[in-house]
Protein backbone atom coordinates (compact mmCIF):
# COMPACT_ATOMS: atom_id res chain seq x y z
CA UNK A 1 0.00 0.00 0.00
CA UNK A 2 1.35 3.22 -1.19
CA UNK A 3 1.47 6.26 1.18
CA UNK A 4 -0.47 9.66 0.55
CA UNK A 5 3.16 11.09 0.04
CA UNK A 6 3.64 9.05 -2.88
CA UNK A 7 0.17 9.61 -4.55
CA UNK A 8 1.04 13.36 -4.57
CA UNK A 9 -0.15 15.50 -7.64
CA UNK A 10 0.73 18.76 -7.77
CA UNK A 11 -2.48 20.82 -8.10
CA UNK A 12 -4.73 18.12 -6.79
CA UNK A 13 -6.85 19.09 -4.19
CA UNK A 14 -9.48 17.50 -1.68
CA UNK A 15 -11.13 20.26 -0.16
CA UNK A 16 -12.76 23.81 -0.97
CA UNK A 17 -12.20 26.42 1.60
CA UNK A 18 -13.99 29.75 2.07
CA UNK A 19 -12.42 33.01 0.86
CA UNK A 20 -10.61 34.09 4.42
CA UNK A 21 -12.34 36.97 6.34
CA UNK A 22 -9.30 37.62 9.29
CA UNK A 23 -7.40 40.54 8.57
CA UNK A 24 -4.01 39.85 7.22
CA UNK A 25 -1.51 40.34 9.73
CA UNK A 26 2.44 41.13 9.30
CA UNK A 27 4.43 38.49 10.54
CA UNK A 28 7.71 40.19 9.24
CA UNK A 29 10.33 39.78 12.03
CA UNK A 30 8.82 36.16 13.76
CA UNK A 31 10.68 33.06 13.84
CA UNK A 32 8.71 31.44 10.44
CA UNK A 33 10.12 28.47 8.47
CA UNK A 34 11.26 29.31 5.74
CA UNK A 35 9.52 27.24 3.50
CA UNK A 36 5.92 25.90 3.36
CA UNK A 37 5.81 22.26 4.28
CA UNK A 38 5.90 19.66 1.47
CA UNK A 39 1.76 18.05 2.26
CA UNK A 40 0.90 15.82 -0.32
CA UNK A 41 -1.67 16.93 -2.75
CA UNK A 42 -4.84 14.64 -3.02
CA UNK A 43 -8.33 14.48 -3.46
CA UNK A 44 -10.71 13.89 -1.00
CA UNK A 45 -11.81 9.78 -2.33
CA UNK A 46 -7.50 9.03 -2.62
CA UNK A 47 -7.82 10.10 1.21
CA UNK A 48 -10.90 8.48 2.55
CA UNK A 49 -9.52 5.52 0.79
CA UNK A 50 -5.72 5.81 2.43
CA UNK A 51 -7.37 6.31 5.82
CA UNK A 52 -10.07 3.37 5.58
CA UNK A 53 -7.24 1.01 4.04
CA UNK A 54 -4.90 2.11 7.23
CA UNK A 55 -8.39 1.16 9.64
CA UNK A 56 -8.31 -2.41 7.66
CA UNK A 57 -4.81 -3.15 9.00
CA UNK A 58 -5.48 -2.78 12.32
CA UNK A 59 -6.74 -6.15 14.30
CA UNK A 60 -9.05 -5.85 16.81
CA UNK A 61 -12.39 -7.80 18.87
CA UNK A 62 -14.23 -6.24 15.89
CA UNK A 63 -12.28 -8.26 13.47
CA UNK A 64 -11.66 -11.89 14.81
CA UNK A 65 -10.74 -14.10 17.37
CA UNK A 66 -8.50 -13.01 19.80
CA UNK A 67 -7.67 -15.56 22.23
CA UNK A 68 -4.99 -13.26 24.00
CA UNK A 69 -4.85 -14.73 27.39
CA UNK A 70 -4.36 -12.58 31.26
CA UNK A 71 -6.07 -10.14 29.30
CA UNK A 72 -9.42 -10.69 28.79
CA UNK A 73 -10.41 -9.29 25.14
CA UNK A 74 -14.12 -9.71 24.80
CA UNK A 75 -16.44 -8.23 22.44
CA UNK A 76 -17.57 -4.42 23.36
CA UNK A 77 -21.32 -4.45 22.70
CA UNK A 78 -22.02 -1.15 20.51
CA UNK A 79 -25.37 -0.06 22.84
CA UNK A 80 -22.50 1.20 25.16
CA UNK A 81 -21.03 3.23 22.93
CA UNK A 82 -24.28 4.83 21.97
CA UNK A 83 -25.09 5.25 25.58
CA UNK A 84 -21.82 6.58 26.47
CA UNK A 85 -22.37 9.12 22.87
CA UNK A 86 -25.82 10.96 24.73
CA UNK A 87 -25.29 14.43 24.90
CA UNK A 88 -26.18 14.12 28.77
CA UNK A 89 -22.86 12.04 29.43
CA UNK A 90 -20.62 13.15 27.04
CA UNK A 91 -21.60 16.60 26.54
CA UNK A 92 -20.63 17.38 30.39
CA UNK A 93 -17.70 19.50 30.74
CA UNK A 94 -15.64 17.76 33.59
CA UNK A 95 -15.28 20.95 35.86
CA UNK A 96 -18.99 21.36 35.79
CA UNK A 97 -20.18 22.14 39.56
CA UNK A 98 -21.43 18.96 41.02
CA UNK A 99 -24.76 20.68 41.66
CA UNK A 100 -25.21 20.43 37.87
CA UNK A 101 -24.10 16.91 37.09
CA UNK A 102 -26.33 15.06 39.27
CA UNK A 103 -27.38 12.56 36.69
CA UNK A 104 -23.50 11.68 36.47
CA UNK A 105 -23.00 11.86 39.73
CA UNK A 106 -26.12 8.83 40.66
CA UNK A 107 -24.81 7.07 37.70
CA UNK A 108 -21.26 6.65 39.20
CA UNK A 109 -22.44 6.13 42.69
CA UNK A 110 -24.63 3.62 41.57
CA UNK A 111 -22.03 1.76 39.49
CA UNK A 112 -19.93 1.78 43.08
CA UNK A 113 -22.75 0.28 44.74
CA UNK A 114 -22.84 -2.76 42.13
CA UNK A 115 -19.08 -3.30 42.13
CA UNK A 116 -19.34 -3.33 45.62
CA UNK A 117 -22.46 -6.07 45.53
CA UNK A 118 -20.04 -8.02 42.64
CA UNK A 119 -16.94 -8.11 44.33
CA UNK A 120 -18.46 -8.48 48.16
CA UNK A 121 -16.59 -4.87 49.20
CA UNK A 122 -18.02 -2.15 51.39
CA UNK A 123 -16.74 1.11 49.39
CA UNK A 124 -15.09 1.54 45.92
CA UNK A 125 -13.25 4.37 44.19
CA UNK A 126 -13.63 4.47 40.84
CA UNK A 127 -10.39 7.34 40.05
CA UNK A 128 -8.11 4.65 38.38
CA UNK A 129 -7.82 5.10 34.61
CA UNK A 130 -6.13 1.57 34.37
CA UNK A 131 -5.62 -1.77 36.14
CA UNK A 132 -1.97 -0.74 37.19
CA UNK A 133 -3.13 2.59 38.47
CA UNK A 134 -5.79 0.52 40.90
CA UNK A 135 -2.86 -1.52 41.85
CA UNK A 136 -1.12 1.53 42.94
CA UNK A 137 -4.46 3.34 44.43
CA UNK A 138 -4.54 -0.03 46.21
CA UNK A 139 -0.94 -0.26 47.87
CA UNK A 140 -1.21 3.21 48.75
CA UNK A 141 -3.88 2.78 50.84
CA UNK A 142 -2.35 -0.30 52.37
CA UNK A 143 0.42 1.63 53.13
CA UNK A 144 -1.62 4.62 55.17
CA UNK A 145 -3.46 1.96 56.46
CA UNK A 146 -0.49 0.46 58.64
CA UNK A 147 0.76 3.77 59.13
CA UNK A 148 -2.35 4.54 60.67
CA UNK A 149 -1.72 2.07 62.84
CA UNK A 150 1.92 2.88 63.44
CA UNK A 151 3.02 -0.38 62.08
CA UNK A 152 5.42 1.24 59.76
CA UNK A 153 7.82 -2.07 59.92
CA UNK A 154 5.40 -3.58 57.13
CA UNK A 155 7.89 -3.26 54.46
CA UNK A 156 6.97 -6.57 52.71
CA UNK A 157 4.59 -7.02 50.05
CA UNK A 158 4.79 -10.77 48.82
CA UNK A 159 3.90 -11.87 45.20
CA UNK A 160 3.32 -15.40 43.24
CA UNK A 161 5.72 -16.42 41.16
CA UNK A 162 2.58 -15.94 38.66
CA UNK A 163 1.52 -13.13 38.95
CA UNK A 164 1.26 -10.10 36.39
CA UNK A 165 4.39 -7.73 35.65
CA UNK A 166 2.71 -4.95 37.03
CA UNK A 167 1.94 -6.12 40.53
CA UNK A 168 5.57 -6.04 41.89
CA UNK A 169 6.19 -2.57 40.20
CA UNK A 170 2.96 -1.02 41.64
CA UNK A 171 4.45 -2.50 44.89
CA UNK A 172 7.72 -0.90 44.34
CA UNK A 173 6.32 2.33 43.17
CA UNK A 174 4.65 2.88 46.67
CA UNK A 175 7.98 1.63 48.90
CA UNK A 176 7.73 -1.71 49.32
CA UNK A 177 10.04 -4.66 49.06
CA UNK A 178 8.82 -7.33 46.95
CA UNK A 179 9.17 -11.24 47.79
CA UNK A 180 8.39 -14.01 45.58
CA UNK A 181 6.32 -16.78 46.12
CA UNK A 182 6.83 -20.02 44.82
CA UNK A 183 3.89 -22.04 42.88
CA UNK A 184 3.83 -25.94 43.88
CA UNK A 185 3.75 -28.84 41.28
CA UNK A 186 -0.28 -28.35 40.67
CA UNK A 187 0.34 -24.48 40.11
CA UNK A 188 -0.91 -23.43 43.30
CA UNK A 189 0.63 -21.27 46.08
CA UNK A 190 2.98 -23.20 47.66
CA UNK A 191 1.79 -22.80 50.97
CA UNK A 192 4.86 -23.95 53.14
CA UNK A 193 6.97 -21.41 51.21
CA UNK A 194 3.94 -18.59 51.99
CA UNK A 195 4.32 -19.70 55.73
CA UNK A 196 7.86 -19.15 55.49
CA UNK A 197 7.97 -15.92 54.39
CA UNK A 198 4.89 -14.46 56.64
CA UNK A 199 6.60 -12.56 59.87
CA UNK A 200 5.55 -9.11 60.94
CA UNK A 201 7.10 -7.16 58.13
CA UNK A 202 4.46 -8.14 55.45
CA UNK A 203 2.45 -5.68 54.65
CA UNK A 204 0.38 -7.52 52.05
CA UNK A 205 -0.22 -10.72 49.81
CA UNK A 206 -0.82 -9.55 46.34
CA UNK A 207 -2.97 -12.76 44.50
CA UNK A 208 -4.89 -12.89 41.15
CA UNK A 209 -7.40 -15.85 41.63
CA UNK A 210 -7.84 -17.43 39.33
CA UNK A 211 -4.17 -17.22 38.51
CA UNK A 212 -2.17 -16.33 35.38
CA UNK A 213 -2.14 -19.78 35.20
CA UNK A 214 -6.13 -19.75 34.86
CA UNK A 215 -6.36 -21.78 37.81
CA UNK A 216 -8.41 -21.21 40.74
CA UNK A 217 -6.73 -21.25 44.39
CA UNK A 218 -7.84 -24.10 46.39
CA UNK A 219 -6.72 -22.94 49.75
CA UNK A 220 -7.37 -19.36 49.13
CA UNK A 221 -9.24 -19.25 53.00
CA UNK A 222 -6.66 -20.98 54.47
CA UNK A 223 -4.13 -18.42 52.85
CA UNK A 224 -6.69 -15.64 53.53
CA UNK A 225 -5.96 -16.57 57.83
CA UNK A 226 -2.84 -16.98 57.32
CA UNK A 227 -2.46 -13.87 56.09
CA UNK A 228 -4.61 -11.99 58.28
CA UNK A 229 -2.89 -13.72 61.24
CA UNK A 230 0.42 -11.80 60.49
CA UNK A 231 -1.01 -8.59 60.35
CA UNK A 232 -0.93 -8.15 56.73
CA UNK A 233 -3.44 -7.59 53.90
CA UNK A 234 -4.48 -9.42 51.00
CA UNK A 235 -4.83 -7.58 47.52
CA UNK A 236 -6.70 -9.44 44.85
CA UNK A 237 -5.85 -8.26 41.39
CA UNK A 238 -8.96 -8.38 39.58
CA UNK A 239 -7.49 -8.95 35.84
CA UNK A 240 -9.14 -12.50 35.65
CA UNK A 241 -12.61 -11.44 37.31
CA UNK A 242 -14.52 -12.58 34.20
CA UNK A 243 -14.03 -16.13 35.26
CA UNK A 244 -15.72 -15.51 38.46
CA UNK A 245 -18.13 -12.77 38.24
CA UNK A 246 -21.68 -13.72 39.36
CA UNK A 247 -20.64 -16.83 40.86
CA UNK A 248 -18.38 -16.00 43.94
CA UNK A 249 -16.58 -12.79 45.26
CA UNK A 250 -12.96 -11.26 46.54
CA UNK A 251 -14.73 -9.78 49.47
CA UNK A 252 -16.11 -13.36 50.45
CA UNK A 253 -12.61 -15.23 49.95
CA UNK A 254 -10.98 -12.54 52.72
CA UNK A 255 -9.60 -10.04 50.37
CA UNK A 256 -9.16 -6.56 51.65
CA UNK A 257 -8.75 -4.54 48.70
CA UNK A 258 -9.03 -5.17 44.81
CA UNK A 259 -9.27 -3.74 41.25
CA UNK A 260 -11.44 -4.07 38.64
CA UNK A 261 -10.85 -3.74 35.04
CA UNK A 262 -13.95 -2.39 33.63
CA UNK A 263 -11.73 -2.51 29.73
CA UNK A 264 -11.47 -6.74 31.07
CA UNK A 265 -14.39 -8.06 32.83
CA UNK A 266 -16.91 -5.19 31.94
CA UNK A 267 -16.14 -4.71 28.24
CA UNK A 268 -15.13 -1.46 28.04
CA UNK A 269 -12.54 -0.61 24.99
CA UNK A 270 -9.37 -2.19 25.80
CA UNK A 271 -6.19 -0.82 24.71
CA UNK A 272 -4.87 1.25 22.18
CA UNK A 273 -3.83 4.00 24.60
CA UNK A 274 -6.92 5.17 25.34
CA UNK A 275 -9.01 5.69 28.13
CA UNK A 276 -9.42 2.28 30.50
CA UNK A 277 -10.47 2.02 33.93
CA UNK A 278 -9.13 0.17 36.92
CA UNK A 279 -11.66 1.26 40.08
CA UNK A 280 -10.82 -0.58 43.70
CA UNK A 281 -12.67 -1.58 46.17
CA UNK A 282 -11.98 -2.14 49.78
CA UNK A 283 -13.51 -3.48 52.88
CA UNK A 284 -14.76 -1.37 55.75
CA UNK A 285 -11.45 -1.06 57.81
CA UNK A 286 -9.76 0.52 54.81
CA UNK A 287 -13.01 3.21 53.69
CA UNK A 288 -10.81 6.36 55.41
CA UNK A 289 -7.75 5.99 53.42
CA UNK A 290 -10.01 6.12 49.78
CA UNK A 291 -8.91 9.29 46.94
CA UNK A 292 -10.90 12.26 47.53
CA UNK A 293 -13.43 13.48 46.52
CA UNK A 294 -15.11 9.96 47.25
CA UNK A 295 -18.87 10.02 45.94
CA UNK A 296 -20.82 8.80 48.46
CA UNK A 297 -24.32 6.66 48.28
CA UNK A 298 -26.79 9.95 48.07
CA UNK A 299 -24.65 11.11 45.35
CA UNK A 300 -22.49 14.01 46.57
CA UNK A 301 -18.93 14.43 46.50
CA UNK A 302 -17.45 13.63 50.65
CA UNK A 303 -14.23 15.82 50.22
CA UNK A 304 -13.70 15.82 54.61
CA UNK A 305 -11.28 12.98 54.36
CA UNK A 306 -8.42 13.44 57.19
CA UNK A 307 -7.00 10.21 56.14
CA UNK A 308 -7.68 10.02 52.53
CA UNK A 309 -4.73 8.98 50.22
CA UNK A 310 -5.61 12.45 48.16
CA UNK A 311 -6.26 12.30 44.55
CA UNK A 312 -5.01 9.82 42.25
CA UNK A 313 -6.67 11.28 39.20
CA UNK A 314 -7.74 14.53 37.36
CA UNK A 315 -12.12 14.72 38.48
CA UNK A 316 -13.38 11.31 39.13
CA UNK A 317 -12.00 9.17 36.67
CA UNK A 318 -12.77 8.52 33.00
CA UNK A 319 -16.67 9.12 33.07
CA UNK A 320 -16.64 7.74 29.93
CA UNK A 321 -15.89 4.09 30.31
CA UNK A 322 -17.73 4.16 33.50
CA UNK A 323 -20.65 4.85 31.29
CA UNK A 324 -19.98 1.90 29.24
CA UNK A 325 -19.39 -0.23 31.86
CA UNK A 326 -22.68 0.57 33.70
CA UNK A 327 -24.64 -0.03 30.52
CA UNK A 328 -23.21 -3.14 30.20
CA UNK A 329 -24.16 -4.30 34.41
CA UNK A 330 -27.44 -2.78 33.59
CA UNK A 331 -28.14 -4.97 30.15
CA UNK A 332 -26.77 -8.59 31.63
CA UNK A 333 -28.09 -8.33 35.03
CA UNK A 334 -27.31 -10.67 37.48
CA UNK A 335 -28.19 -13.77 36.18
CA UNK A 336 -26.08 -12.22 32.78
CA UNK A 337 -23.00 -11.78 34.48
CA UNK A 338 -23.30 -15.55 36.23
CA UNK A 339 -23.57 -16.88 32.42
CA UNK A 340 -20.88 -14.44 31.56
CA UNK A 341 -18.73 -16.45 33.86
CA UNK A 342 -19.79 -19.93 32.91
CA UNK A 343 -19.61 -19.58 29.54
CA UNK A 344 -16.54 -18.29 29.62
CA UNK A 345 -14.80 -21.13 31.66
CA UNK A 346 -16.75 -23.52 29.45
CA UNK A 347 -15.13 -22.16 26.57
CA UNK A 348 -11.71 -22.49 28.11
CA UNK A 349 -11.84 -25.72 28.87
CA UNK A 350 -13.90 -27.01 25.83
CA UNK A 351 -10.09 -25.48 23.62
CA UNK A 352 -8.40 -26.58 26.14
CA UNK A 353 -9.77 -30.25 26.04
CA UNK A 354 -9.61 -30.09 22.07
CA UNK A 355 -6.29 -28.99 21.74
CA UNK A 356 -5.01 -31.15 24.29
CA UNK A 357 -3.55 -34.11 21.80
CA UNK A 358 -1.95 -31.13 19.79
CA UNK A 359 -0.02 -29.01 22.24
CA UNK A 360 1.47 -29.68 25.58
CA UNK A 361 -0.95 -28.51 28.42
CA UNK A 362 0.91 -27.07 31.35
CA UNK A 363 -1.29 -27.78 34.21
CA UNK A 364 -3.44 -30.58 32.56
CA UNK A 365 -6.28 -29.59 35.17
CA UNK A 366 -9.63 -28.23 34.98
CA UNK A 367 -9.19 -24.54 33.93
CA UNK A 368 -11.22 -21.32 34.76
CA UNK A 369 -11.16 -18.55 31.97
CA UNK A 370 -7.88 -19.36 30.32
CA UNK A 371 -4.85 -22.08 30.12
CA UNK A 372 -1.48 -22.12 29.40
CA UNK A 373 0.24 -24.54 26.84
CA UNK A 374 3.70 -25.37 26.17
CA UNK A 375 5.80 -25.38 23.06
CA UNK A 376 8.22 -26.84 24.45
CA UNK A 377 8.05 -30.17 22.05
CA UNK A 378 7.96 -27.93 19.06
CA UNK A 379 10.51 -26.11 20.45
CA UNK A 380 13.08 -29.08 20.07
CA UNK A 381 12.37 -29.22 16.38
CA UNK A 382 13.32 -25.70 15.78
CA UNK A 383 9.72 -23.88 16.12
CA UNK A 384 9.26 -21.75 18.87
CA UNK A 385 5.87 -20.25 20.59
CA UNK A 386 6.62 -17.23 18.89
CA UNK A 387 6.71 -18.90 15.65
CA UNK A 388 3.57 -20.22 15.86
CA UNK A 389 2.11 -16.95 17.39
CA UNK A 390 3.45 -15.05 14.31
CA UNK A 391 1.70 -17.67 12.11
CA UNK A 392 -1.67 -17.40 13.45
CA UNK A 393 -1.67 -13.48 12.34
CA UNK A 394 -1.72 -15.37 8.59
CA UNK A 395 -5.02 -17.11 9.35
CA UNK A 396 -6.79 -14.19 10.97
CA UNK A 397 -6.07 -14.58 14.43
CA UNK A 398 -4.69 -12.35 16.86
CA UNK A 399 -1.64 -14.30 19.09
CA UNK A 400 -2.25 -15.39 22.46
CA UNK A 401 -0.28 -13.86 25.00
CA UNK A 402 3.06 -15.87 24.84
CA UNK A 403 6.21 -16.34 27.16
CA UNK A 404 3.92 -15.20 30.70
CA UNK A 405 3.70 -16.64 33.21
CA UNK A 406 7.44 -17.07 33.42
CA UNK A 407 7.28 -20.11 35.22
CA UNK A 408 6.42 -21.73 32.30
CA UNK A 409 8.85 -22.12 29.39
CA UNK A 410 7.46 -21.45 26.05
CA UNK A 411 4.17 -20.55 26.95
CA UNK A 412 1.45 -19.72 25.15
CA UNK A 413 -1.79 -18.32 27.38
CA UNK A 414 -5.44 -18.94 25.23
CA UNK A 415 -8.45 -16.89 26.98
CA UNK A 416 -10.98 -17.63 24.53
CA UNK A 417 -13.61 -15.45 26.50
CA UNK A 418 -17.48 -16.29 26.93
CA UNK A 419 -18.72 -14.39 23.65
CA UNK A 420 -17.13 -16.77 21.24
CA UNK A 421 -19.06 -19.41 19.44
CA UNK A 422 -18.05 -22.96 19.56
CA UNK A 423 -17.70 -22.77 15.41
CA UNK A 424 -15.37 -19.88 15.84
CA UNK A 425 -13.15 -22.19 18.23
CA UNK A 426 -13.44 -25.30 16.24
CA UNK A 427 -11.86 -23.15 13.30
CA UNK A 428 -8.92 -22.25 15.87
CA UNK A 429 -8.25 -25.70 16.69
CA UNK A 430 -8.20 -26.57 12.62
CA UNK A 431 -5.99 -23.46 12.65
CA UNK A 432 -3.74 -24.89 15.36
CA UNK A 433 -3.48 -27.91 13.73
CA UNK A 434 -2.62 -26.97 10.40
CA UNK A 435 0.18 -24.64 11.77
CA UNK A 436 1.20 -27.54 14.41
CA UNK A 437 1.60 -30.05 11.49
CA UNK A 438 3.57 -27.05 9.23
CA UNK A 439 6.12 -27.24 12.41
CA UNK A 440 6.32 -30.87 11.96
CA UNK A 441 6.82 -31.15 8.12
CA UNK A 442 7.91 -27.17 7.15
CA UNK A 443 9.12 -25.51 9.95
CA UNK A 444 10.37 -22.90 7.70
CA UNK A 445 6.71 -21.69 6.99
CA UNK A 446 6.13 -20.62 10.76
CA UNK A 447 9.30 -19.64 11.19
CA UNK A 448 9.20 -16.98 8.63
CA UNK A 449 5.69 -15.85 9.50
CA UNK A 450 3.76 -13.91 9.14
CA UNK A 451 3.69 -14.20 5.27
CA UNK A 452 0.52 -12.22 4.60
CA UNK A 453 1.07 -8.75 6.41
CA UNK A 454 2.29 -5.30 4.99
CA UNK A 455 5.98 -6.29 7.08
CA UNK A 456 6.92 -9.80 8.30
CA UNK A 457 9.17 -10.61 11.00
CA UNK A 458 10.32 -7.68 12.84
CA UNK A 459 13.40 -7.77 14.73
CA UNK A 460 11.79 -6.83 18.23
CA UNK A 461 14.31 -6.05 20.19
CA UNK A 462 15.82 -3.39 17.41
CA UNK A 463 12.14 -2.02 17.16
CA UNK A 464 11.97 -1.27 20.87
CA UNK A 465 15.25 0.21 21.00
CA UNK A 466 15.30 2.03 17.57
CA UNK A 467 11.65 2.95 16.73
CA UNK A 468 11.46 4.16 13.58
CA UNK A 469 8.69 6.81 14.10
CA UNK A 470 8.54 8.57 10.56
CA UNK A 471 8.13 7.79 7.08
CA UNK A 472 11.17 7.69 5.34
CA UNK A 473 11.16 7.03 1.45
CA UNK A 474 13.58 4.39 0.05
CA UNK A 475 16.73 5.35 -0.92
Amino acid sequence: MKLSIEKSVSGRVGCSLPVCDVPEVNLAGLPLRAQAPDLPQLSEPEVVRHYTALSRLNFGVDSGLYPLGSCTMKYNPKLNEALAALDGFAGVHPAVDPSLSRGCLTLMADLQRQLCAITGMDAFTLQPAAGAHGEMTGMMMIAAYHRARNDDKRKTVLIPDTAHGTNPASAALCGFDCVEIKSDQQGNVDLDDLKAHLDDSVAALMLTNPSTLGLFEPNIMQIAELVHASGGLLYYDGANANAIVGITRPGDMGFDVIHLNLHKTFSTPHGGGGPGAGPVGVKAALAPFLPVPVITNDATLDTDRPQSIGRVRSYYGNFGVLVRAYAYLLSMGGDGLTQVARDAVLNANYLMARLSDKLKIAYPRRCMHEFVATALPQKDKGVSALDLAKRMIDFSVHPPTIYFPLIVREAMMFEPTETESKQTLDQFVETMTTILNEAETSPETPHTAPHTTVVGRLDDTRAARKPVLTWRANP
